[in-house]
């Protein structure tokens, strides 16, 4: 199992600083790679329950920069760690600016770009990114779509009820095409993974669960004719560090690796480690994730 770390990009973690020392610092560390993610706001009244811990929204999540952003920040920080974004809300952005946006975090990078994909969890914030929430499915599997033609080869087009896109040349194309990454609890989203992706984002869940929604992946996989060995399962882990809790949201470092060891051992591939909830500095963030790291290591898991 590789360990990859979530970008400085919520809350007291939202500086250029923290971004660029954080970044350098673990591709020294040899960590695998640095993740971005995607909020828009925190709604005073939010119609849509957050999907984790005690269904709030992190306070952390009030201050929130953009994920292509910090990438290309991250990009220009570092030479060999992977780039990826946990997860992008796909359905915001036209996809063909959501193209220009990824292949240029590919292209300035040298080919590091992982591109992770995902339907969101706010109606709010489809509202107020003027994107219709019914519907959101479709348009998820239109966005794809363009994608992979634009990824593919020219000239380009596309057309739908939703998007034109005219015989043209789009360029520059990533340098390979960058792996293709889908989140998603639900059933027709997890068969969706193992059609479509070529890797699962998934979230802490209790092993029985991760396992049970796995197999629906793989199986997805198998039925259109794809090697579901090839898929990776990729889990973003948003642990709170504290003397005891309740692995995997909380507890001492020791027993959050215990549930990751656990984890690794179940299937998963990569760990996606977000210490931006329970770090008070950019040097406690990296201490905890050299601490996490070499736990991992010596336990067999990493």
């Amino acid at each position: 199992m590789e360990l990859g770390l979530a970008v400085p990009q919520f809350g007291r973690f939202a500086a250029l600083s923290s971004v660029l020392r954080v970044a350098a610092e673990a591709e020294s560390m040899g960590l695998a790679g640095l993740w971005a993610g995607d909020r828009l706001m925190t709604p005073l009244r939010p119609k849509d329950r957050y999907p984790g811990g005690d269904g709030r929204i992190p306070e952390a999540h009030r201050v929130s920069l953009d994920p292509f952003a910090v990438l290309s920040v991250a990009a220009s920080a570092t030479t060999t760690v992977r780039l990826g974004t946990s997860a992008l809300n796909a359905c915001w952005y036209p996809p063909a600016i959501l193209a220009r946006s990824l292949t240029t975090i590919d292209h300035l990078s040298g080919g590091r770009l992982v591109a992770g994909l995902g339907l969101g969890w706010s109606s709010d914030e489809y509202a107020a990114a003027g994107v219709p929430w019914q519907g959101r499915a479709a348009r998820y599997d239109a966005t794809l779509d363009v994608l992979e033609a634009i990824w593919g080869t020219d000239p380009v087009a596309y057309e739908n009820e939703l998007w034109t896109i005219a015989p043209s040349h789009i360029e520059p194309k990533p340098a390979r095409r960058p792996p293709l990454y889908l989140a998603g609890f639900a059933r027709p989203a997890l068969r969706r993974v193992g059609r479509r992706g070529d890797g699962w984002l998934t979230a802490t869940l209790p092993i029985p669960m991760l396992t049970a929604m796995w197999d629906i992946v793989r199986r997805g996989a198998e039925e259109a004719g794809r090697d579901p060995a090839a898929l990776r399962m990729a889990m973003r882990a948003n642990p709170v560090v504290t003397g005891a809790g309740d692995p995997p949201w909380s507890g001492t470092v020791a027993q959050i690796c215990d549930y990751l060891a656990t984890a690794a051992e179940a299937g998963v591939h990569e760990i996606i480690l977000d210490l931006q909830h329970t770090a008070t500095s950019d040097e406690h963030l990296l201490d905890l994730a050299g601490d996490f790291r070499s736990r991992l290591t010596t336990s067999g898991a990493a």
